[in-house]
């Protein structure tokens, strides 16, 4: 599958890899296509990368669900899903799920440069990434229930982990559009520059990320990760184990 057929392409330089969706012409819309073909790059990821970049071809990020695909009656239609059993309609999400998720994963870190509009999907594609950096002209929406749906790729834990739930809530509820300087005053933001500037503060941020060690970046990663999940004396007790591994691998005593 090409770029061209799918919408997205890979493109790996030494230990970056960047994902590109690369429909313009409709803002970067997503079809499902694209997430097979999102959730195959984490397969076809070599193994020194250690940043992922993701961005959108063009003036937007994405503009999200690509209606025109949703509303017909072909492979991942509303129509579609909605002939098949309730199992295999979930499983079928949960495929569509893994082309976000895999950004998640411990031995990378995600970057999310957004420009334009980031709406549904688009929007849960940025929160899949650990970082955001924002262009000033950035726009977010959490549009699903404007058609009378949910988010469902995997964005709601990650929006309310990084805003709080009421926040959330009043952001999925609405489905209205924030600005890159409410994003950044919420939380949702790791940096945001003029447009101009975002390519160059990727870079930088991508340097700073590759200038450390990458075990101690795995680590880091991993305790920050499941902080959320454990007790301040489990918290403590992962640091503990975390750091032992570190010493005993910088003395050559690693497994």
């Amino acid at each position: 599958m090409t770029a061209e057929t799918t919408g997205v392409r890979l493109d790996c330089d030494g230990p970056v890899a960047t994902v590109t969706l690369c429909r313009p012409d409709v803002l970067n819309a997503q079809t499902p296509a694209m997430w097979r073909a999102m959730s195959d790059f984490s397969r076809e990821l070599p193994g020194d990368v250690r940043v992922v970049v993701v961005r959108g071809e063009g003036r937007a990020f994405s503009a999200g669900l690509d209606l025109s695909v949703a509303g017909s009656s072909g492979p991942g239609s509303f129509a579609e899903l909605s002939t098949l059993p309730e199992q295999e309609c979930a499983d079928r999400i949960a495929e569509y799920q893994g082309g976000f998720t895999w950004l998640h994963r411990p031995d990378v870190i995600s970057i999310a440069a957004v420009q334009g509009h980031a709406i549904g999907a688009g929007f849960q594609l940025a929160l899949a990434c650990d970082l955001r950096v924002l262009a000033e002209d950035a726009k977010f929406s959490m549009a699903e229930v404007t058609l009378g749906l949910v988010p469902d790729l995997a964005g709601t834990k990650r929006l309310a982990e990084l805003v709080g739930y009421s926040r959330a809530l009043e952001i999925c509820a609405t489905g209205r559009r924030m600005d890159a300087a409410e994003a950044d005053r919420i939380g949702l933001a790791t940096l945001v520059v003029p447009p101009a500037e975002l390519d160059g503060a990727v870079r930088d941020l991508t340097a700073g990320l590759l200038a450390n060690n990458r075990d101690a970046i795995v680590e880091i990663k991993a305790l920050l990760a499941g902080a959320g999940g454990r007790s301040h004396a489990e918290q403590q007790r992962a640091e503990r184990e975390a750091q032992t591994r570190r010493i005993r691998d910088l003395a050559g005593r690693g497994e």
